[in-house]
């Protein structure tokens, strides 16, 4: 069976945004986890999914070197890397509302059935890119195989939380802990 794997960047206070409801601590969104080897799809939330799509394929369609109209700042080389990675693999949205893309390896799940469904199929692992409410949700359902954590060296106070569940108490395994540059942390998790 496939693993899911979620990666998310959060701070200290496990805030993955800020008050202005963006993380401006993180610069630079590639491939932060070292997943592109291990995986062959992405799995997202409706609510965070069109400006994924939007972000990765400014980033494609950007001349290198040149800054992003949506951020006005030039993508980092890893960016640049994800960004065709994330081209050429299939997109899994999990929504009811949603209905189209503009990538034509977007598919979209109705239901966890289906996300345990995706996970029986062949291939290499799925990354969960998020929302937070997504990757609660799939958390308490009991989906999420590996949590993958890069925690940022600061107290943002005010901001969304990543974990808002109702779900019952769920114990993590730690499989690894790294330090990184600028005084960040990588964690991962097996999620029990």
């Amino acid at each position: 069976m496939r693993k899911l794997i979620a990666g998310m960047q959060t701070s200290v206070d496990a805030k993955i945004e800020g008050p202005a409801g963006y993380a401006d601590w993180v610069h630079g969104w590639g491939d932060n986890f070292g997943l592109m080897p291990h995986i062959d799809a992405c799995l997202l939330g409706g609510g965070m999914y069109p400006g994924h799509e939007q972000y990765w394929t400014s980033i494609e369609q950007t001349e290198p070197g040149l800054p992003l109209p949506l951020t006005g700042s030039v993508p980092t080389s890893s960016e640049v890397e994800w960004a065709r990675f994330a081209a050429q693999i299939p997109h899994y949205v999990l929504s009811n509302t949603l209905t189209s893309a503009n990538w034509s390896r977007t598919r979209f799940l109705r239901g966890l059935d289906e996300v345990a469904a995706l996970k029986e199929q062949s291939g290499k692992d799925i990354y969960l890119i998020g929302g937070a409410r997504t990757t609660v949700s799939l958390i308490d359902a009991g989906l999420v195989d590996e949590l993958r954590l890069q925690v940022h060296p600061l107290l943002v106070g005010e901001g969304k939380a990543l974990f808002e569940s109702t779900g019952p108490r769920r114990g993590l395994e730690l499989q690894s802990a790294q330090q990184l540059e600028g005084g960040r942390v990588s964690l991962i998790y097996g999620v029990g």
